[in-house]
């Protein structure tokens, strides 16, 4: 976005309706399987006189001297202002004979001589977003698609101004299928400022989807927007990014400090990593910044497993990342001006049960071991990021995790390689479609080719495994495999033999105390011909529930956490959208000590093990929202609902809510805006206590 979203605080929490739910299948055009690294001149230049050739040109060549393209910086992408305000006579842009004298063509040329891909901007809407209102792209999708790729363009950001209320997903579809219909590969960056909820939608079709309005070089505004896109975790995935806007590293606006948080948080939470300083200028301290290996290395892991939140309280956060080979990635942030001791264990991190784990600072490169406690004391401003690795074995995390996120041990396919939550496809990575067996989709799991074998390590940590089996409907009716699974080497699960024209079985596995997990798929006797098999919403439970007792719900680590209107608090209410920044807990004139604050639409998660029996609450409208808004609250276990509120307004006295929640694995706290928008949906969860 080039322009501020200056919006009232109702209409911006309707722009963040965070229902988590299961993302979609990512773009099929093959790019960006870790998230993109580059460079764009917006944030350092704008449209002033310094946006031209040479600076384009120049940023390419310091790209290889600086040692940038080295770490893997790709893309050298312009901004806004790069045409004429007006199209030619036969209606296409024209680039700004003053800034590209030569045109765009000479300088993405240019680009790609130096090894690099070259990308470009336009806005899904009549006129792009700056105020002297160049060509947009809107009703003219394929012809500028086709210049575009005339002049060798690999990469497009598009903006969203100006887009005459045309609904946003068939403006972003039009161009997708615009870009498709070139023939050239061109990473489909859509730029609609999670106006829209595109999290929801987005990943069949862009490559990224901005989360965020635009971000500024300055802490605060840096912290906020790294909170929101932290709550989307779930929605990335290879080739299909959450992008909370470029980086400001080198800017000026921040210390050295701060945007080493900056690139530390944008890495953990597998953004994309575009440039936004003049790299010709910047500081040598910049410069270590963004080409630190290490950093990086945890942006573009290929397991594309983006970053939860473990613990955030009064400005000291910890979030984990699980890496492709088992280690753990660890940020300790402190969001205080004071230096703070900051820990965590690896119980919390959910790598549990190695007896010694091997810790290397990624920023100091100091390396170390600990017994299972991590502890730091952490500047001001500042994050210690760690690189965790287990002795032995990699621990399994707690709860419920589909098993296209977890590392394997080893993984053979009878064509091609396995695929993460596509169907096996053809012999390249990551060329399947969405799994469906029996004309049900399935957006999770493991896609191969009989006969396979894939073996991940348990250390005894779980307790159970289910999938949904069979084969893929990209076969049609031919194909036939038989779906086994292996506990320590024990045949505990058979499909049976299953055929094109089969739907869906599923298998479920008791793997209490086993330490290997083998699932296997074999060509049923008959040959391997269309064998594409679908290990479908495969999925452990691992870990154990809350310790006996009876526990306030805000003093456990949740799963996940998601609200639209800012971060969910622990013990005060919603307030704005920047963290810790509510008030006591107060309905209908009544205090509650504990509880979780949040704004519809919103949804908490916790991994229960089945070791609880109730769980008891009051909910209802905090004070600070006044009459305003409606809400309600609901209460599921496993997936079945337990407990609603009916609607709830601003102003009425709490409501009590009892669920029995025995033998269930997993709690959800659910919040929908009562179907009349999230408006000063201010929702309290107060003094919720549960039984285990």
């Amino acid at each position: 976005m080039r322009k501020k979203l200056i919006l009232a605080a109702g209409v911006l929490a309707a722009a963040f309706l965070v229902v988590p739910a299961t993302p979609a299948a990512a773009l099929d055009n093959g790019l960006v399987r870790t998230p993109p690294m580059g460079f764009n001149n917006w944030n350092s230049t704008g449209c002033g006189p310094d946006f031209n050739a040479a600076m384009v040109t120049g940023i390419a060549d310091t790209y290889v001297s600086s040692g940038l393209k080295a770490a893997g910086y790709t893309y050298v992408n312009i901004d806004d202002c790069w045409a004429l305000p007006n199209r030619d006579t036969a209606g296409n842009l024209v680039p700004d004979p003053v800034r590209f004298p030569n045109g765009i063509k000479a300088v993405a040329d240019y680009v790609h001589a130096k090894g690099l891909k070259f990308g470009i901007y336009s806005s899904a809407g009549t006129h792009t977003c700056d105020v002297k209102g160049f060509p947009g792209a809107l009703g003219h999708e394929q012809a500028d698609a086709n210049l575009w790729a005339s002049w060798g363009v690999d990469y497009l950001k598009y903006d969203n101004c100006n887009n005459q209320g045309v609904d946003a997903k068939q403006r972003y579809t039009a161009m997708r299928d615009a870009l498709k219909n070139t023939g050239r590969p061109i990473v489909y960056s859509i730029c609609e400022w999670g106006a829209n909820a595109p999290w929801e939608w987005a990943q069949g079709i862009g490559n990224s989807w901005r989360t965020t309005g635009d971000i500024s070089d300055n802490w605060p505004t840096m912290m906020t927007i790294a909170h929101q896109n932290a709550s989307l975790a779930s929605y990335g995935r290879p080739g299909a990014w959450n992008d909370p806007d470029m980086l400001e590293v080198g800017n000026g606006g921040m210390t050295d400090t701060e945007y080493r948080t900056h690139f530390s948080l944008w890495a953990m939470m597998n953004a994309p990593l575009l440039i936004g300083s003049d790299l010709r200028t910047v500081s040598a301290a910049t410069l270590n910044i963004l080409r630190d290996r290490d950093v990086i290395a945890l942006d573009q892991d290929p397991l594309g497993r983006s970053a939860t939140e473990v613990t955030n309280a009064g400005g000291k956060t910890v979030m984990v990342k699980v890496l492709a080979n088992g280690d753990r990635a660890v940020a300790l942030v402190n969001e205080n001006n004071r230096p703070l001791t900051i820990t965590t264990t690896a119980a919390e991190l959910g790598m549990g049960g190695s007896s010694a784990y091997a810790v290397k600072d990624l920023w100091t490169k100091a390396t170390s071991t600990s017994a299972g406690v991590f502890s730091a004391v952490v500047p001001g401003h500042g994050t210690m990021l760690l690189r965790v690795t287990p002795n032995g074995r990699p621990g399994m995390p707690t709860g419920i995790t589909q098993l296209a996120d977890l590392p394997w041990q080893s993984a053979t396919s009878g064509w091609g390689p396995v695929e993460r939550n596509l169907s096996n496809g053809d012999q390249a990575d990551g060329d399947g479609r969405t799994m469906t067996i029996g004309g049900t989709t399935y957006p999770r799991g493991l896609g191969v080719h009989a006969g396979s074998e894939i073996v991940y390590q348990l250390g005894g940590d779980c307790t159970s495994f289910t999938a949904d089996v069979g084969v893929d409907d990209e076969t049609g009716p031919s194909g036939s495999v038989v779906f086994q699974v292996r506990k320590d080497g024990a045949l505990v699960a058979d499909s049976g033999r299953r055929t094109g024209a089969d739907p869906a079985t599923r298998l479920t596995v008791d793997l209490t105390g086993g330490q290997e997990l083998r699932l296997v798929a074999t060509d049923a006797g008959d040959g391997m011909n269309w064998d594409h098999a679908d290990w479908a919403n495969a999925q452990v439970i691992c870990g154990h529930g809350p310790a006996a007792g009876t526990w306030s719900l805000s003093a456990l680590p949740w799963q996940s956490a998601a609200g639209a209107w800012g971060p969910v608090e622990r013990d005060r209410s919603n307030g704005e959208q920047g963290p810790h920044d509510g008030h006591p807990i107060y309905i209908g004139g009544v205090y509650y000590p504990t509880g979780l604050g949040t704004n519809a639409a919103s949804e908490i998660v916790y991994f229960l093990g089945g070791t609880c029996s109730t769980l008891g609450t009051d909910v209802g409208m905090d004070a600070e929202a006044g009459t305003r808004g409606s809400v309600v609250f609901q209460i599921y276990a496993d997936g079945v609902k337990v407990a609603d509120s009916g609607v709830v307004r601003g102003a009425e006295a709490a409501r009590s809510l009892t669920a029995n929640l025995t033998g269930a694995k997993e709690l959800r706290l659910v919040v929908t805006d009562a179907g009349d928008g999230a408006n000063s949906d201010h929702a309290d969860w107060a003094g919720p206590t549960i039984t285990c």
